[in-house]
């Protein structure tokens, strides 16, 4: 056994967890019950997901300029991530699209103006 045949196992092993990791996160998408779990599962496992996904193409294309955009791609994502899952958590608080039953710790109700919570801005429903 050879180191190209090494490289190509250890491609082969990132690629396949990086497609789980992938899978995980759709399967989070469609199961979880809110938009805030939702939004846990599109954001956590997708990024290692997609980053062992680009390792395993990087160990099998192996050119300096494939290795370069796929470092660009990798840091783009680590970086445009945590703050898109950010605004859309907040925008979905603001917007009281969430279900209050499923928190174990809301610490922006202090940040709410004052006489106005999520409760007081929860549509009634019926």
């Amino acid at each position: 056994m050879n180191l190209s045949d090494v490289v190509n196992v250890l491609a082969a092993a990132c690629l396949l967890s990086g497609a789980f990791l992938s899978l995980a996160a759709g399967l989070g998408l469609l199961r979880f019950p809110d938009l805030l779990s939702r939004m846990h599962a599109a954001t956590k496992p997708q990024v290692l997901g997609l980053l062992l996904i680009l390792t395993g193409t990087a160990l099998r294309l192996g050119t300096v300029v494939d290795i370069t955009t796929l470092i660009l791609v990798g840091a783009f994502q680590l970086a445009t991530a945590p703050v898109a899952a950010h605004m859309v958590g907040r925008a979905a608080y603001r917007t009281v699209q969430f279900r209050r039953d499923l928190l174990i710790t809301d610490e922006l109700a202090a940040q709410s103006p004052p006489g106005q919570t999520a409760d007081s801005r929860r549509p009634e429903q019926s």
